[in-house]
């Protein structure tokens, strides 16, 4: 009985005092950094398509083929496009032969003309002389203005079958280009990387000019397109050195260069984002387009400096805030510190289930803070709170630029979490 109870003392009491977790002060150095997720895309890719409709008759290039600029990579069954180009060029010969007939027929207008117009004149002179009748001289003069006009109507012939012609011909131009057009050529030197069709497979060409292939121009230099947010932007500069890493090499790190941060802002749920093309070499073209790149750019380091986890940074008593902002005020510590912010949310203290853990892996993004309050923990088990101003931070740990309130030195205990029984309060506060 003597030993039950003494077992039950022992265990009330352990379950009364608080249990808190903590980090050591540490001294140390800090990167502080943006990281991105990007993806890896060829400098220039060229979709090519058809601009004629018809079935593919042959296919020269495949998946990762290299090509050259002018190359034939694709065949359109010419067949129909050969027949208008025939149709056409026929035409032009039938306007071409129009046109000669039209010329004769000028010659014998005019030669008609000149025959009316000697019996014109010869009637003037008879008329004159009393030999014909005013009657035959109006004839004679009415024969010669219908010649004329014949004449005329010639010319006019003659310039329509030569504007048949210039039609004709332009007729055949366009069929030979569309004829040209069913010989598909690389644009670019570089490597397939899509190919859409296959042979037989018909391709249409209406408003937009269907993909038979998709060509990179050259593989082995590359960009990412990285998302970075709007508050990171400030802090990109062109120029700097970049390190990311892909899945498909997890132990290797490539190089690259932020060369342009684009001003085209993209907006999903709120959350604005901007491209930042980083450009790097891939010589051995191990990198394919389409990869996704983890991205660090370094933005600032401190060496040997005093820094603390950003778990303590966020850790409150889980008291009301009456009692917080009495222990403040005995401190010396400006109220306004309770709500603790260092580019990630105030979480509560104490252990409170798969909750609060869901809420930690997904974080509201707020702005930082430069100062914060910590909760130093003492050899008897009691805290005290300490206020400090921040630096740069790797979002691991923070730089403690200063103490502005209280005592911090490098091997402290800062409190991370705090764990009490659900029946009793949380205590141990040192005031």
């Amino acid at each position: 009985m003597a030993a039950v109870g003494i077992f039950a003392a022992f265990g009330l009491n352990r379950n009364t005092q608080a249990q808190h977790f903590t980090a050591k002060v540490e001294r140390g150095e800090i990167d502080d950094v943006v990281e991105a997720t990007g993806t890896i895309n060829a400098v220039i890719t060229v979709q090519v398509g058809s601009q004629v409709s018809g079935s593919i008759a042959k296919l020269n290039a495949d998946f990762n083929s290299r090509v050259r600029k002018g190359d034939v990579v694709a065949l359109i069954d010419p067949a129909l496009f050969k027949g208008a180009l025939l149709q056409a060029t026929a035409d032009l010969e039938n306007a071409k032969a129009n046109l000669v007939a039209a010329r004769a027929n000028l010659e014998k207008a005019k030669a008609g003309m000149v025959q009316t117009k000697a019996d014109y004149d010869r009637a003037v002179r008879l008329t004159r002389d009393g030999v014909m009748s005013e009657q035959q001289l109006d004839l004679a003069k009415s024969n010669y203005d219908s010649a004329s006009a014949s004449v005329g109507a010639a010319a006019a012939n003659v310039t329509q079958a030569q504007a048949q012609i210039s039609q004709k011909d332009a007729a055949v131009a366009v069929a030979q280009t569309n004829l040209d057009y069913t010989v598909i050529r690389s644009p670019i030197d570089g490597t397939v990387v899509a190919r859409n069709v296959d042979v037989g497979q018909t391709v249409a060409a209406s408003l937009q000019a269907p993909t038979i292939f998709t060509i990179a121009q050259d593989l082995t230099k590359m960009w990412v397109y990285a998302k970075t947010d709007e508050s990171d932007v400030g802090n990109i500069k062109i120029g700097k050195p970049v390190t990311f890493k892909v899945d498909a090499f997890p132990k290797d790190t490539f190089h690259g260069v932020v060369s342009q941060v684009r001003m085209n802002p993209t907006t999903v749920q709120s959350v604005v984002t901007y491209d930042t093309i980083i450009e790097f070499l891939n010589p051995e073209l191990k990198l394919f387009p389409g990869m996704t790149a983890y991205v660090t750019i370094p933005v600032d380091t401190v060496k040997n400096a005093l820094k603390l986890p950003n778990t303590a940074l966020r850790y409150k008593p889980p008291m009301p805030a009456e009692e917080i902002l009495s222990i403040y005020k005995q401190y010396g510590i400006d109220g306004s510190e309770q709500k603790q912010v260092v580019g990630e949310p105030a979480a509560g203290g104490v252990l409170a289930g798969n909750g609060g853990q869901a809420a930690a892996q997904n974080p509201p993004r707020v702005p930082k803070k430069d100062s914060a309050v910590v909760w130093k923990l003492r050899a008897d088990n009691t805290m005290e709170p300490v206020k400090v101003s921040l630096g740069i931070t790797d979002h691991a740990y923070t730089e403690v630029s200063g103490v502005l309130k209280g005592a911090l030195q490098e091997g402290d205990d800062v409190v991370i979490r705090s764990m009490a029984p659900k029946s009793q309060g949380l205590g141990g506060i040192r005031r």
